[in-house]
């Protein structure tokens, strides 16, 4: 099998200019941080307990995406006849077992099997208003309002939940499902929609304001299944919302354009159960390839997409590390240097697919704060996702925080140490287990069902790399001011 260096191609949107800077940012590094020591209301069950420093080796398999299979889930709605959808690589997740319940909730036929498979059997479904309580655990549940308005005519979902991350407006999912003749009102915490004509929707024309991948998808599932035919611009083209439109057209829909800003629907009447697998989750990918980087160590992942994970190819290589493509749907990362130097400081701005992910911020600003010198952070996609901050200075990472903006700072060497910290939600979680790998002394993260929503058996995994890690429930006791 041959190997060749990877040298990821350039890509406007991924090899940025360094974020704009707010005149009191700057690359100095702030005075030593004086924490106060926080009560916290709720003590949680799950822990991850990890002794560090971490050398990691070996090889690790990517799951299927997450937010892959949730909305391809949800689409096997759309599917009223041909027999059920066979879903493969279906990621052993919470979040997923919560979707589940949501497709049961509306009398859809669900077979989960062994090795990531889901049988979905969509034709008998009986309701067209999902368990609230389910729909308000995850964002993803909301996902069902396209499929159902689109082959029901009529919709009633809760609005969504997930990850408290900064406000997620449904403001696009409204105007958009209104463009394609449907009448949305919100009554009492629940979304109630249904078509204008009283018989289904009508294709139409809808312009995204902002390129929002649920809202594309959901969009889309509802057009495979209207009356005509539906234009989308400036529609989202992550990885994630190509794999869906792969899924309708397996099923029996009409999709050009998934992947660029301009996507074409024509509806069909019915759509058909399908065979499909699930595309492997490039931000896990990333999560691992971070993990290498910094633990100092070399690890090979597979299956992945390389060209999915462009933007973390470009900034691991331009901080120092090694990354070979072996084969089609294999990489290995090496953060090991023969001549005793280290990684490099580098800057970042999130943005849209193909710029660089935000699920992978939290990651990457825990790598900073182990390189050499001063990095700047610009998340622009959330505004409330820089909540792992605060935990990540408890663990003595150097960072400073400004609106939406960072600067993390390293000497070259991890200058982190243990102590007890909580995920706040699923990617701060991550970005605390790579950081506690990299610390001298024992860690002790809270709040592991947040981690365990997005990531199959992350700890199983990072065991068999070499990891000191491992997971404890603790009984449930009240805290006190």
């Amino acid at each position: 099998m041959s190997s060749m260096l990877l040298v990821a191609p350039s890509l406007a949107l991924c090899n940025l200019q360094n974020p704009k800077l707010p005149k009191s940012l700057s690359k100095t590094p702030p005075p030593p941080l004086s924490l106060k020591p926080q009560t916290t209301l709720q003590t949680l069950s799950h822990h991850l307990i990890i002794s560090g420093p971490s050398h990691l080796s070996g090889h690790v398999r990517i799951s299927g995406s997450k937010n892959s299979a949730l909305p391809v889930l949800a689409a096997a709605l759309c599917c009223s006849e041909g027999g059920p959808s066979i879903l493969r690589g279906i990621p052993d997740l919470s979040d997923v077992t919560t979707m589940i319940s949501i497709l049961r909730s509306l009398g859809a036929q669900i077979e989960v099997e062994d090795g990531g498979v889901v049988v979905v059997d969509a034709e008998g479904i009986g309701s067209v208003e999902p368990c609230s309580d389910s729909v308000g655990r995850i964002r993803a549940g909301f996902f069902v309002v396209g499929p159902l308005v689109g082959r029901f005519g009529e919709a009633v979902v809760a609005l969504p939940g997930g990850c408290e991350i900064g406000s997620r407006p449904i403001d696009l999912y409204v105007r958009g499902l209104r463009a394609l003749s449907a009448v949305v009102e919100v009554r009492h915490g629940k979304l109630h929609v249904y078509a204008a004509n009283g018989k289904g929707l009508i294709g139409g024309r809808f312009h995204f304001d902002y390129p929002s991948v649920g809202a594309t998808e959901t969009l889309m599932m509802a057009a495979s299944v209207a009356n005509g035919v539906t234009v989308l611009t400036n529609a989202a083209q992550e990885p994630e919302v190509t794999d869906l439109a792969r899924f309708l057209v397996a099923s029996g829909a009409s999709i050009e354009g998934a992947g660029t800003s301009t996507v074409i629907i024509s509806g069909r009447k019915k759509l058909h159960g399908t065979e499909f697998t699930i595309i492997p989750d490039r931000i896990e990918a990333g999560t691992f390839m971070v993990a290498a980087a910094i633990t100092r160590s070399c690890i090979s992942m597979s299956p992945v997409i390389p060209h999915h994970l462009t933007c973390v190819i470009n900034k691991l290589s331009s901080s120092g590390c090694k990354i070979t493509q072996r084969g089609s749907h294999l990489l290995e990362v090496s953060a090991i240097s023969a001549a005793g130097s280290n990684l490099e400081a580098f800057d970042f701005k999130t943005c849209p697919y193909p710029g660089f992910p935000t699920d992978l911020q939290p990651q990457f600003m825990a790598l900073l704060a182990t390189c050499n010198g001063a990095g700047i952070v610009e998340e622009s996609v959330f505004e409330g996702r820089m909540r792992h901050v605060g935990e990540l200075q408890k663990l003595g990472a150097k960072i400073e925080t400004f609106g939406n903006s960072a600067v993390a700072w390293g000497n070259g060497q991890s200058a982190l140490s243990g102590s007890h910290v909580v995920a706040t939600d699923l990617r701060a979680g991550a970005s605390l287990v790579l950081a506690g790998m990299a610390a001298q002394g024992t860690t002790e993260i809270a709040g592991a069902p947040h981690i365990d929503r997005g990531y199959e058996k992350l700890e199983v995994k990072l065991h068999l790399l070499g990891a000191n890690i491992r997971r404890e429930q603790q009984a449930l006791s009240k805290a006190f001011k």
